[in-house]
């Protein structure tokens, strides 16, 4: 019973061939594409200042050098935040509750800008290992702390995603499991139960919005320190 409830987070498999990469590909075909005509239906209209909205914010901070990375964010944002949705739903599969998944997304973008700072400015990408005013005793320990601390980034950014999510599922699924058991020995418990499940599910839908926001934001982050 206790291995049953890690189940959803098995990749889904057909005749033996894995189907995570029709998982990751699907959600793009949800997306409204743009019309021809001069004015948008709602949804699209909806679309566009989300993602206005979102882009301002995020790249507020950023220099002209960082507003390249605008579409890869927005896309990148839309996509956590389409996948992480539709794993709420029954009978699906959340890819971004697999750390390697998460790790192949964190990895690239992090290392894109250490990468950045390097080229450009590469005293200043070095100078963010060691604070301004440090005795000279501790320069050799905190260069190494942040060195460390520097390479642990992608690391956070996917252990992070899949923690969140991955508890949020393992939470839905054990309350929902009780309000299905105490059903028929107790009625008004396993109500309270489905209430609380309810909430649980609205939280979730939250998280997986803030998730997706967090992981985004923290790339920028980094790429402020290199840009």
């Amino acid at each position: 019973m206790t291995l049953s409830f890690f189940d959803q987070f098995l990749s889904p498999t057909a005749f033996g061939i894995p189907l995570i990469a029709l998982a990751l590909l699907l959600p793009w075909t949800l997306f409204p594409t743009p019309t021809n005509r001069w004015t948008n239906n709602r949804l699209l209209t909806l679309q566009s200042q989300f993602i206005n909205r979102f882009t301002q914010q995020l790249l507020l901070p950023l220099n002209m050098g960082g507003h390249k990375w605008a579409l890869m964010f927005a896309s990148l944002m839309v996509f956590l935040i389409t996948i992480n949705m539709l794993g709420l739903l029954p009978y699906t599969f959340t890819p971004t509750t697999q750390l390697s998944v998460n790790m192949v997304l964190a990895v690239p973008l992090w290392l894109a800008t250490v990468i950045i700072g390097m080229r450009n400015n590469p005293t200043a990408a070095l100078g963010h290992l060691l604070p301004e005013g440090t005795p000279n005793a501790l320069i050799p320990i905190l260069i190494i702390i942040e060195t460390v601390s520097l390479f642990i980034r992608p690391l956070a950014l996917g252990v992070r995603l899949t923690a969140n999510l991955t508890a949020g599922h393992l939470l839905i699924q054990l309350i929902a499991t009780a309000a299905f058991v105490l059903l028929p020995l107790m009625p008004t418990v396993a109500i309270l139960t489905s209430t609380l499940l309810f909430l649980l599910t609205l939280l979730e839908v939250a998280v997986a919005m803030i998730q997706a926001y967090v992981f985004v934001l923290l790339l920028s982050l980094y790429l402020q320190e290199n840009v």
